[in-house]
């Protein structure tokens, strides 16, 4: 049964891959639109996650401005996924364009110094096309990894996705990644990395929009092991085909403190970069799982 499942559910993302691409762009944004408007009004597990979780970014929305945020937000998820089919057939001049991310200078003096740079981001519009955006756009190549999917051949075809873009992906397991992620970055690399959930024993906890969430430790710890320029960057959609963006100041490494109290002070002041941009844009945080450590206390 799992075989044949696995099987289902990676025949439907090679398909998604292989028609979407071909769809004439106001066609594919159509599509995006119509499917999260039928799975909102279904009224899934996703669903009510997403708008739990809207609940604690906007604590003052009412049930019909929850609502409306939820289905604005599976119709951002959704763009996210048909934008992301169509991304490498696009026109790499197009990343400069229609992304436009704001103190760009920031990513750019940290580049040229050659300490290495670390971007952080959340689950916010499309990062996959922000990744795009650096590789096209600024021309640096950079690295990442990624969690492994099942079946293994979805993931294979996220990894050779994410490669055609100009990314290097490395395998979220073990230590391995962070001993390379270092070696990059003490070559003066540049490596992104999504980091605003982590359920590992190894993850931070930090103060998130008021109560407690796990953030990755990685992107500290890196900062602190490699001398790399620790940026946070938030984006937001505009109207179609457009995306926008901010990155943020560098999250310095604090002068006293054990590595542990340093490790934390980092990562909350990448959570309330984070935070901010959420704030501001919340229809565009696809987090459709559990975040808040007393939302996975309600599991049996």
């Amino acid at each position: 049964m799992g075989a044949a499942r696995d099987k289902l559910v990676d025949g439907l993302y090679g398909l998604g891959w292989a028609g979407v691409k071909k769809l004439p762009e106001p066609a594919a944004a159509a599509l995006g639109r119509k499917i999260a408007d039928v799975a909102w009004k279904r009224r899934g597990k996703s669903v009510l996650r997403l708008e739990s979780n809207l609940a604690r970014v906007v604590p003052d929305a009412g049930p019909e401005r929850l609502r409306a945020l939820s289905q604005a937000g599976m119709r951002s998820y959704m763009r996210y996924w048909m934008e992301s089919f169509r991304l490498p057939a696009m026109d790499p001049r197009r990343f400069g364009t229609d992304v436009a991310i704001g103190d760009e200078h920031i990513l750019r003096e940290a580049l040229a110094s050659g300490r290495g740079v670390i971007v952080a981001l959340p689950h916010l519009a499309n990062w996959d096309l922000a990744g795009a955006w650096v590789t096209g756009h600024v021309g640096v190549p950079f690295t990442t990894v990624a969690e492994r999917l099942k079946p293994e051949s979805l993931y294979d075809r996220f990894v050779a996705y994410r490669q055609s873009l100009g990314m290097e992906v490395l395998p979220h397991s073990g230590g391995a990644a962070f001993g390379t992620l270092a070696r990059r970055l003490r070559s003066g690399g540049l490596i992104c990395l999504v980091a605003d959930r982590d359920l590992s024993s190894s993850g931070v906890e930090v103060d998130f929009f008021g109560a407690t969430a796990r953030m990755p430790a990685g992107p500290a710890l890196l900062a602190q092991q490699t001398g790399a320029a620790l940026l946070p960057v938030t984006l937001y959609y505009g109207d179609a085909p457009k995306m926008y963006g901010r990155i943020h100041p560098e999250v310095e490494v604090p002068g006293a403190g054990t590595r542990t109290e340093k490790t934390a002070a980092m990562t909350q002041a990448v959570a309330d970069a984070f935070a901010s941009g959420i704030a501001e844009h919340p229809e565009d945080w696809h987090m459709l799982q559990r975040l808040w450590l007393d939302d996975l206390e309600e599991r049996p």
